[in-house]
């Protein structure tokens, strides 16, 4: 299969590392105009340097904010005030006691993993639509469904996203639009790395350290590794593409099998 998405544009949040910047490239090396969305300016430049030396044809733009805010996700319309695919991909969790959680972290966890999301849809998908072509997606995770005890949060939150992935199709059906979710698994990026760490212990070798997170966190993985983020960009190019035409409304899974992620 050939996937060409050049003439296209699109935009990814959060893309200075790991899964965004694995489906910045991605998106990129199929030819798409990517918009590499960050907080920090520094950052973003680093991201894009990074990105270029990796895709060398590459077509990459820096968008510097934060899409969290009204004023950031205004911001960013007006920088790239048209696109044909938008990645959702911004998101923070954090392993915590669920006792433990206040008022104030469940209405952070909602601000970034969904809300944020929301803006950014409600912005764009009227300019797809008027065009009849368009591609919305939500990186979502098998946490949507299969809720780990210490991140309940963040399990919440995805599950809501794959709720906007369904209705916000619903809104496009019978158009050119597609909107779907896609079901991240335990994904080897950095900050996971951290978070496998502070389960575990920070004394073991990587590859034990690795074993013991999915059998004692994560037994429900088939695949019992962690999932490379390039591998998640597959999916989500896929996804972008005029070969998925047929596929909306769904939550598409990547999620190393994951046996009791049961989806409706």
């Amino acid at each position: 299969m050939r996937i060409d998405l050049t003439g296209r544009t699109a935009l990814v949040t959060a893309s200075t590392q790991g899964i965004g910047a694995a489906i910045a490239a991605g998106l990129a090396g199929a030819g798409a105009r990517v918009g590499v969305n960050g907080r920090d300016a520094g950052r973003v430049d680093e991201a894009v340097l990074r990105l270029r030396a990796e895709v060398p044809d590459g077509d990459f733009v820096s968008v510097v904010a934060d899409v969290v805010s009204e004023e950031g996700a205004a911001s960013v319309l007006a920088a790239m005030p048209d696109v044909d695919v938008l990645v959702n991909n911004l998101g923070v969790y954090r392993s915590q006691d669920p006792l433990d959680i206040t008022d104030a972290d469940w209405r952070r966890y909602f601000e970034v993993n969904v809300l944020a999301a929301v803006r950014l849809t409600r912005g764009y998908l009227p300019r797809m639509l008027e065009r009849d072509w368009g591609r919305v997606q939500y990186i979502a995770s098998e946490s949507a469904v299969a809720i780990p005890a210490e991140m309940i949060h963040y399990g919440t939150t995805k599950t809501a996203m794959l709720a906007l992935g369904r209705g916000f199709a619903k809104k496009a059906a019978g158009t050119g639009v597609t909107v779907n979710s896609v079901l991240a698994g335990p994904t080897r990026t950095a900050g996971v790395e951290d978070f496998v760490r502070d389960l575990v212990g920070r004394d073991l070798p990587w590859e034990e350290a690795e074993r013991i997170f999915m059998r004692d966190h994560r037994p429900q993985s088939l695949l019992r590794r962690l999932i490379a983020p390039e591998e998640i960009a597959n999916m989500v190019v896929y996804l972008a593409s005029d070969q998925a035409s047929a596929t909306t409304g769904g939550a598409l899974r990547v999620d190393g099998g994951c046996v009791d992620a049961v989806i409706p």
